[in-house]
């Protein structure tokens, strides 16, 4: 490093690379550590002049420069609220491995395997070598680069060709407060071959304690051709809680890739979306829901970008803004002058329950091709109050009135979605949260 770049650095940038000195990886990931070193070392720090951080400041990041990597073993998930579902799973503590939580290792004989990278075969390893940092663009998406920098363990879940992975996988991300500022760093690759099906649940929570830690999120997924992937991205940590995240996706030749998000608010959380139509007919299907309140942010990212002609994208995100919280959603698809008969829709929808809430709403269309049918569109509002008089004339609390109407902008994205335990677990989680009242006073 020259006294110049040094000079360039913030605090977090050269923390981090301190870290990643620290730790002790396998040899066979040292390539993709030293090229994600060298990126995060030559990389501008976003400003409010940066266009992908123009609304998100990084203050609380770059404030968090005594965190370091988590010296204690795993002690359960203590407090947190894990979901009741019968699946293949695996759970991490502050980054740490939890044996005691998790009952998966797996691969079978028909190779799928589901398996940590520090356990995986030669096969295995070449794999990862082959896919892991490929699918993502760390020119566009800083931390990611750093996120290379930092491997050190991941999961992988493969399916070879024309199998079925009869249970989900649900990969459990425990966040829990410890002496010092703890760091998390997450991978998560996912390889689905040709005719391959797979249901994914990630799920990143944290104890009811406040938390002092920062998450570093990413997943890659590769789907090959004709298989499908329903995959659950869920983020409801305490909202002390630092989390930058990003979920990667490469579709080929009639891929078909259903995803749902859901997040809390924190004191600062980014998650990026990047799906990539490689090939012909392939189809996304995003849904998202965010729900900030009292001073917390949460900003969506998303980019959907056709290379291919004959693709679908249907993308449909919902906030609830509250108290003095504050939404960021910026959603772009582009398509390429090859993507022609390409059909995308956009829709962003907006409810503000307080008068100090506030969203940014960018979505964005981008069209090289001519022969095209996109639409896409934002609201913002605030809570109907002919609703609220016509429930309070028959009896409705106001506060109940408030949770009703609330609910009721988000129930039809949970009512579609086709995971019972996933279904009911933020239908309760969501219950308990609309009748504290914090989210809509």
């Amino acid at each position: 490093m020259t006294d110049f770049q040094q000079a360039q650095q913030t605090d977090f940038q050269q923390k981090a690379l301190t870290l990643a000195g620290q730790q002790e990886s396998p040899a066979w990931l040292a390539a993709l550590r030293f090229e994600g070193s060298e990126q995060w070392l030559n990389a501008d720090w976003p400003s409010r002049r940066t266009e992908l951080w123009k609304y998100t400041p990084l203050q609380a990041l770059q404030k968090n420069t005594s965190a370091t990597w988590s010296r204690v073993l795993p002690q359960g998930v203590g407090s947190a609220s894990l979901l009741t579902v019968d699946a293949l799973r695996l759970v991490f503590v502050n980054g740490v491995y939890d044996p005691e939580g998790s009952n998966v290792g797996i691969a079978s004989a028909d190779h799928t395997s589901v398996v940590r990278f520090s356990s995986a075969n030669a096969e295995q390893r070449s794999l990862i070598e082959k896919h892991l940092g490929r699918i993502v663009n760390t020119q566009r998406h800083l931390f990611a680069s750093l996120s290379n920098a930092w491997v050190q363990d991941g999961v992988l879940v493969h399916v070879p060709r024309n199998a079925v992975l009869e249970k989900p996988v649900y990969v459990v991300y425990v966040s829990t407060p410890e002496s010092e500022p703890v760091i998390a760093n997450h991978r998560l690759l996912v390889v689905l071959e040709d005719g391959a099906q797979a249901e994914l649940i990630e799920h990143f929570v944290s104890d009811t304690q406040p938390q002092n830690s920062f998450v570093n999120a990413l997943t890659e997924i590769s789907i090959a051709a004709n298989a499908s992937l329903q995959h659950y991205r869920i983020n409801l940590e305490q909202e002390q809680q630092i989390h930058i995240g990003g979920v990667h996706i490469d579709l080929q030749r009639d891929a078909r890739y259903s995803g749902f998000t859901i997040a809390e608010g924190s004191t600062l959380k980014r998650i990026d979306y990047q799906i990539n139509h490689r090939g012909n007919g392939a189809h996304a299907s995003l849904n998202g829901v965010y729900l900030p309140r009292n001073n917390q942010i949460v900003d969506y990212h998303t980019n959907v970008e056709h290379w291919a002609p004959h693709c679908t994208t249907s993308e449909v995100f919902r906030g609830i803004i509250g108290d003095s919280a504050r939404a960021v959603f910026n959603g772009r698809i582009l398509i390429h002058p090859d993507a022609q008969k390409t059909l995308a829709e956009l829709s962003n929808r907006n409810l503000l329950t307080s008068d100090k809430a506030e969203v940014d709403t960018k979505p964005e269309l981008e069209i090289y091709a001519d022969d095209v049918k996109c639409a896409h569109g934002a609201t913002v509002s605030q809570l109907d109050q002919t609703a609220m008089y016509y429930l309070q004339s028959r009896g409705v609390s106001k506060a109940l009135a408030r949770t009703m109407l609330s609910f009721g902008f988000i129930n039809e994205l949970l009512q579609e979605l086709p995971q019972v335990a996933v279904r009911n677990y933020l239908q309760h989680h969501l219950t308990e949260l609309f009748h504290t009242g914090t989210a809509l006073e």
